[in-house]
């Protein structure tokens, strides 16, 4: 079954991938309230309401936007707060893109199955699409370059397009994805991030200039070894979730420190974290922003030592010039480990060690949690959502929500409600 055949599809899809997409969105949602009290959020919501004007509710603020635009912001919102799931074969997010997608193109009578339906169906294609792309190119791409071919084949079948314009619209969508070089955010944080809210975008334009007629080049990225198990092995359960809103390869780091914490005895005279390479590169210790913050991994180390813990608002705010967060994280080192390096992306390595008051602890390796093969409860995804969403969305309405999605008795106008103010 090649991509074209499988978002065409109507079989009833497993009843355990329709819970694990049921499960992604509750966590989306979480993060993207949590996402949409910072400045990146603010500005980008301004700009689709203003700068791209249209009739279909925005995720997350009170305006409207043309379809595109709604795209733009769901995804840019979400990805504001670096808590949304990924997966470690793509070293990427693909809920964050698709559910933008979603929230810009499907009709409201849609009922909350087949959302679900079409979001688990998203995560397949994308996946492989980005496992594709990794493999024949030699700089690692934001997730938006392959996010936006997966979105493209979602409204390509919510428009009614027929399979040429199907493969058309991915086409278009490959060859006008944001193939943003993720390292240079990594070394230089700032809003640009993942680039999910343009890869949504483009994935949206793409199906409406293939109704058009507009034609695209072939998306290699859906050609390869990664599609031969396609609707026999479901990528959507390989997926992580994140106990933290930093990048995921800081979070072995966070459990290695977090591991010796309550063992220390006096004050902290330095921390030695065992790693591999790409978590070094996250190397701002002092951010001043939550960008900074994000995509550090000697700041959110400091801030698990010296709080017990990292919660979505300990990556921004007053927390950015914490003077006891900040002394720690002055004290932290790195050394990049061979055997991590080898290890990485299938599996992200880190060991601590940390003086205390003359006497030197030693962590064990630690990998981050709620990994795919130890994925977090329902209860804990629901914690993790009322975490995100305190002081944000009232208690009452944010049950409303987690009851609505646990459930079917939904359509998409519920699920857009839902995410207004």
């Amino acid at each position: 079954m090649d991509a074209i055949d499988f978002l065409t599809d109507r079989t009833v899809l497993p009843a355990a991938v329709t819970a694990q997409a049921r499960r992604c969105l509750l966590d989306l949602a979480g993060v993207g309230w949590g996402g949409s009290i910072l400045p990146l959020a603010r500005i980008v919501a301004d700009h689709a309401a203003e700068d791209l004007p249209g009739p279909v509710p925005l995720a997350f603020d009170a305006r409207t936007a043309a379809p595109m635009g709604v795209a733009l912001a769901a995804g840019m919102t979400i990805d504001a707060l670096d808590g949304h799931d990924g997966a470690n074969a793509t070293k990427g997010h693909a809920g964050c893109g698709l559910i933008a997608g979603l929230l810009a193109v499907v009709p409201d009578a849609m009922p909350g199955a087949a959302v679900l339906d079409l979001l688990a169906r998203g995560y397949e294609v994308a996946h492989r699409a980005g496992v594709t792309q990794h493999a024949t190119s030699p700089d690692y791409h934001t997730s938006g370059a392959w996010v936006a071919v997966a979105v493209a084949g979602l409204a390509a079948r919510i428009a009614g397009l027929d399979a040429g314009a199907m493969r058309e619209a991915m086409g278009i969508a490959e060859y006008h994805g944001p193939r943003s070089q993720m390292m240079r955010c990594i070394d230089v944080p700032t809003m640009v991030k993942d680039g999910s809210g343009q890869g949504a975008m483009v994935g949206v334009q793409a199906a409406a200039l293939a109704a058009r007629g507009f034609t695209g080049a072939p998306a290699r990225v859906c050609d390869g070894p990664a599609w031969d198990d396609l609707g026999t092995r479901w990528m959507i359960h390989e997926q992580y979730f994140k106990a933290y809103s930093v990048c995921r390869w800081a979070q072995a780091p966070v459990e290695a420190a977090l591991s010796l914490r309550t063992g220390l005895d006096g004050p902290i005279e330095t921390v030695t974290i065992e790693t591999f390479h790409e978590a070094i590169r996250l190397a701002v210790t002092h951010p001043t922003t939550t960008e900074e913050a994000q995509y550090s991994t000697a700041f959110p180390v400091a801030v698990a030592l010296a709080r017990g813990g990292i919660g979505p608002r300990d990556v921004s705010g007053d927390t950015l010039t914490d003077p006891t967060v900040l002394k720690v994280a002055s004290r932290v080192r790195f050394v990049e480990d061979a055997d991590a390096n080898a290890a990485f992306p299938a599996t992200r390595l880190a060991r601590a060690r940390i003086v205390a008051g003359g006497a030197e602890h030693v962590s064990a390796w630690h990998r981050p949690r709620w990994d795919a093969d130890a994925p977090p409860s329902d209860a804990e995804l629901a914690a993790k959502f009322d975490g995100m969403v305190d002081g944000i969305v009232a208690p009452a309405r944010a049950n409303r929500l987690k009851e609505m999605l646990a459930g079917d008795d939904w359509t998409m106008a519920d699920l857009r409600a839902a995410l207004r103010p």
